[in-house]
């Protein structure tokens, strides 16, 4: 089996999504921490926060019908 070089989509940052959000930081981390439908989806590699741009996308989506 040959290894896959290529990363179909790379894990963000807190700051990344920031930034791609034009949103601070802080807003960020704050919307982790809800609960429900209102948290931005995420998962922890440690003390690491990670995000998928698309699940992101995906839950802006629903998050602005609401």
């Amino acid at each position: 089996m040959e290894p896959n070089l290529e990363i179909s989509e790379e894990l963000l940052t807190v700051s990344e999504v920031a930034a791609a959000l034009k949103v601070p930081i802080s807003w960020v981390y704050e919307r982790t921490r809800r609960s429900g439908t209102d948290q931005l989806p995420h998962f922890k590699l440690g003390k690491y926060l990670r995000f998928r741009w698309s699940t992101v996308c995906d839950w802006l989506e629903n998050w602005k019908q609401q």
